[in-house]
């Protein structure tokens, strides 16, 4: 489904991508994992249209996709959840949701779609009427995610999913992320946890300092020793 080559991407003067080359198969969750600045969420930030690479290629169904403004990528059916969530804090939840369905046509289908958030986040629905911003962290990260699957992805980018939340809370969302999955959303999840992202995952890739590392199933890199020392916390 995605194909990345040899993709450099900079900040100013900054060289943060260096020409990493890595796959995402349909029907797959693929995880980036590495320490903060490593480039993660550079990456996703670049295959969703937000940066645009120096140079290399983003084929996304067999078709180039470098460089495409992050409008035309998400009408591509590519979603990107931003690190932070980014709701709309001033607008409703109904109004955040809808927003995610802002570049389709098919009006009649946007009200089924909302129903089928409202079963995946029963929360949302209980506080349909209530401003984004006043949300827990667990509920906005919801909404983020409800927000991405009105857009009807078929690759559904997450960075962060676990940032700030509650264990509980964590644990929950990895089992919609799995839910998701099971649906059909191909998923490309970066996470600073990565013993929970790697026990999801089909394979992974480890990233440092804009270089992949590391490669394998998620079972084969929670095996790593270099990874568990550096990522999972063990001595």
């Amino acid at each position: 489904m995605l194909k990345v080559t040899d993709l450099n991407t900079s900040y100013g003067k900054i060289h943060a991508i260096r020409g990493i080359s890595f796959e995402v198969h349909e029907g797959e969750i693929v995880t980036l994992i590495g320490a903060n600045g490593a480039g993660k969420s550079t990456t996703l930030k670049t295959l969703s249209g937000m940066l645009a690479p120096t140079s290399g290629s983003i084929l996304f169904k067999d078709e180039e996709i470098a460089g495409t403004p992050a409008h035309k990528v998400t009408a591509k059916r590519i979603v990107h959840v931003p690190e932070g969530r980014r709701i709309f804090s001033q607008m409703t939840v109904r109004e955040n949701l809808e927003m995610g369905a802002f570049l389709r046509k098919d009006k009649d289908q946007i009200e089924k779609d909302l129903e089928e958030v409202y079963e995946l986040f029963p929360r949302l629905k209980e506080r349909l009427n209530q401003k984004g911003g006043t949300l827990s962290g667990g509920e906005q990260q919801m909404l983020a995610i409800g927000r991405a699957l009105m857009s009807k992805p078929d690759l559904l980018m997450l960075d962060e999913p676990s940032m700030g939340l509650a264990p509980v809370v964590v644990e929950t969302i990895f089992e919609i992320i799995k839910e998701l999955n099971k649906q059909g959303i191909t998923i490309l999840l970066v996470e600073q946890n990565a013993n929970v992202a790697l026990s999801i995952a089909d394979r992974g890739y480890v990233l440092e300092t804009g270089k992949i590392k590391l490669t394998g199933t998620g079972a084969e890199l929670l095996k790593d020793e270099s990874v568990r020392k550096a990522y999972l916390g063990e001595e």
